[in-house]
């Protein structure tokens, strides 16, 4: 069975939070989504943070593609594993 981190990128904290809560109900995540900020290269101002919500899949069984369009509501990505 294999295991997928997928990460999740947003422009800012609020968009993070409220793409964690909402993982839980649309995609069934058991774990708790990580949120963690990251500073651009060089910068130490919070406006110019992104930040990432982490999603631990055991068995790889998230549709990679609807949590593309997922994340794109808030103007997001995600990396590729």
């Amino acid at each position: 069975m294999r295991h997928v981190r997928h990460l999740l990128v947003l422009p800012d904290r609020d968009a993070a939070e409220e793409a964690a809560e909402q993982l839980r109900d649309r995609f069934a995540v058991t774990g708790e989504p990580q949120l963690v900020r990251d500073a651009l290269a060089g910068e130490d101002d919070a406006e110019d943070a992104q930040w990432l919500v982490v999603v631990e899949d055991p068995g790889a069984r998230l549709d990679v593609e609807a949590l593309d369009a997922f994340v794109a509501d808030w103007d997001g990505w995600r990396e590729a594993p």
